[in-house]
Order: structure tokens, then C-alpha cells, then sequence
């Protein structure tokens, strides 16, 4: 098993309500040349936690910071506009902290991040250290 530091949050960059599954995802990345969908987990916006690439294979979803991280990323992050916005429904933010908490339990006391903390990127269209400073005390 690797050595899992770190959550890495992401979004889809899609239109808030659009949906969107695990499927076309693993599909989009393949198209830019991956082996698979880069994510480990995708939250659809009724709370559903999809499994994407096995957790015991390092991901694809942040250049440099792939080899210690889990990758999630919560369909939305654009408002109707096509602006970053966060889109998270509150079934998502549920999802989302249960499964800090189940990584937690598995592989230690693991910080979370948002993607935009380690690119240019407006992804996950929101500030993760202020949303949810309360995870990294």
C-alpha cells in the first residue's frame, strides 16, 4: 500500500446540477491519455460516493503530489455562467466529510487540500483551508 499523507479535493468543472458519472469522467481522462480515471473517489451531487482508480495506485489529478495523495473530486464547481463557483450540495458536503473520516480511520490522520493550493487552478472553485480548516487542527 503506499504511504497516503494527504486528500486532495477537486471538482468537475461542470455546470452546478449537470449531471455527470463515473463513467464519462474515466472517459474524459482517458481521451487526455491516462490509463484510467485519475480520481479515487467522484461525489455526485445526490451524495454518492463512486469508486474511481484503486486506492493503491497512485493517482492522476495533481502534478508532483500524485504519490502521497487520495484524489476527490465532487461533480460541479461552475455556476450556470461557466463561472468557479462552489456548486457543493450539502448531501455532497455530507459525503465528502464521511469519507475524510473513513480514510481517516483507514490510513491516519490524513490533511485536506484543495487542488488550487498546488496550481493556478480554480479548482475545487473554493477555498478548502477556510471552508474546512476545522479537519486540519
Amino acid at each position: 500500500m503506499r504511504q497516503l499523507k494527504k486528500i486532495i479535493l477537486h471538482c468537475t468543472a461542470t455546470r452546478e446540477g449537470q449531471e455527470l458519472d463515473i463513467t464519462t469522467i474515466d472517459h474524459w481522462h482517458r481521451k487526455r491519455g491516462w490509463s484510467e480515471i485519475g480520481y479515487h473517489y467522484v461525489i455526485y451531487a445526490n451524495g454518492f460516493i463512486a469508486t474511481g482508480r484503486d486506492i493503491r495506485k497512485k493517482g492522476a489529478h495533481v502534478k508532483g503530489e500524485n504519490h502521497d495523495s487520495v484524489g476527490v473530486a465532487y461533480v460541479g464547481g461552475l455556476d450556470q455562467n461557466l463561472v468557479p463557483t462552489d456548486t457543493m450540495t450539502m448531501k455532497q458536503e455530507l459525503a465528502f466529510l464521511h469519507l475524510v473520516n473513513s480514510l481517516r480511520v483507514v490510513f491516519g490522520e490524513l490533511s485536506v487540500h484543495g487542488h488550487n493550493e498546488y496550481s493556478s487552478k480554480a479548482c475545487p472553485s473554493f477555498n478548502v483551508q477556510e471552508k474546512y480548516k476545522f479537519l486540519n487542527k
